[in-house]
């Protein structure tokens, strides 16, 4: 069986926005190009409501790299959003747990990203850089949650 080597970076964010907006928008994985730096884009493949199933083509540069791949909708409930993103070489899971609170929403983003193949080795080497972009990606996605409020 081959290993798979896998690395994890979670941010939280807190907006005064509620969680209605909020799961409303983080449902739409195109709305990545708007608070992930490393997306150049993200368009829907299929029509119709949003809901588990729902697709997305979604294309990125990481480290002077452009990398593509497809993304599912695979849990929608009103305290979370999770999409499933595969090519062959790596999947990234893309979760967000939303919670209700006195100060507004909180949004706990957990990415996850199993790498396959060759692209396995270069995992280990590959946290850091993720934390960095974890760094970035917190304080876009707080600002365009903030204003939906």
């Amino acid at each position: 069986m081959s290993e798979v080597m896998v690395v994890q970076v979670e941010r939280t964010v807190t907006v005064s926005t509620p969680i209605g907006p909020v799961a409303q928008y983080l449902a739409d994985f195109a709305h990545t190009e708007e608070w992930d730096p490393g997306t150049i884009s993200c368009i829907r493949k299929d029509r119709g409501p949003i809901e588990v199933g729902t697709r997305w083509h979604n294309v990125s540069e990481f480290r002077g790299r452009r990398t593509e791949l497809e993304y599912r909708l695979t849990h929608r409930s009103p305290g979370r959003v999770t999409f499933v993103g595969n090519n062959k070489t790596v999947t990234s899971t893309d979760d967000f747990e939303l919670t209700s609170g006195p100060a507004g929403t909180t949004v706990r983003y957990q990415a996850t990203l199993e790498f396959h193949g060759w692209a396995k080795l270069a995992a280990p080497l590959l946290k850091r850089e993720f934390e960095r972009l974890g760094d970035e990606v917190a304080p876009a996605l707080s600002r365009e949650l903030a204003a939906l409020g």
